[in-house]
């Protein structure tokens, strides 16, 4: 759970590195809850306000992680542009997210990886 309540504390803070560990773990989580929402507001037969409001407060610390995630791999955050390409733009996105982190320090700071721990 620290993962997810780190990216929400670091709410738009969109330099730094994010290891893959970080983005996964709140992606889990982001499911998780979001499932959760979606059963409520299905369950209380009202058009997904529950989910609409949680989607909007998360929109920034999402934006902030991914931008961090793509600075571990060395890329500029514009690429995340490139996930407005159907089809291809989310394949590549995908594959950022997954490759490793450049193992030194880069344009965009340190290793996350040495400097945590978990």
């Amino acid at each position: 759970m620290n993962w997810y309540l780190d990216v929400v504390k670091k709410y738009a803070e969109f330099s730094g590195r994010a290891r893959r560990k970080e983005y996964w773990m709140f992606f889990l989580f982001n499911a998780i809850i979001s499932l959760v929402l979606v059963l409520v507001d299905l369950a209380l037969s009202t058009y997904p306000i529950i989910t609409g409001i949680y989607v909007l407060a998360l929109f920034l610390p999402n934006l902030g992680l991914v931008v961090r995630r793509l600075h571990d791999t060395d890329r500029s955050g514009w690429w995340i542009l490139i996930g407005l390409v159907p089809i291809v733009g989310g394949i590549a996105m995908f594959v950022f997210s997954v490759l490793e982190g450049q193992p030194h320090d880069n344009k965009y700071g340190p290793n996350p990886k040495a400097i945590q721990s978990y």
